[in-house]
């Protein structure tokens, strides 16, 4: 994660199908797995975290999804206390951010 400079991460546990070559392999445990990716979920969380603290007060070309919230190009949510219009790009300038979410000043 940290080499391929991932940010937007969503984890789920492997479920072996039936008939599939993975399925005939050794099984990890259960808590292994959970364990696992409780980790991975983490590491993501702190990896988004810094890179939505990193565009503080940087400009963005937006991408309205709704009246009060759009994605930069990096798909980074951006919240919007004023409406903006649905569909187009707007030009937003980031004051902060909620670990989750952009806020647009």
């Amino acid at each position: 994660m940290e080499e391929c400079g991932l940010t937007w991460l969503h984890v789920f546990p492997y479920s072996p199908r039936q008939g599939t070559p993975a399925a005939r392999m050794p099984q990890v445990d259960g808590r292994a797995i959970k364990a696992r990716a409780a980790r991975l979920r983490a590491a993501g969380q702190a990896r988004q975290a810094a890179h939505l603290a990193a565009q503080v007060g940087r400009e963005h070309a937006v991408l309205m999804e709704n009246p009060h919230m759009g994605r930069t190009a990096q798909f980074a949510e951006v919240a919007f206390g004023a409406a903006q219009p649905e569909g187009l790009i707007v030009q937003a300038r980031i004051a902060g951010h909620d670990g989750r979410q952009l806020r647009a000043a």
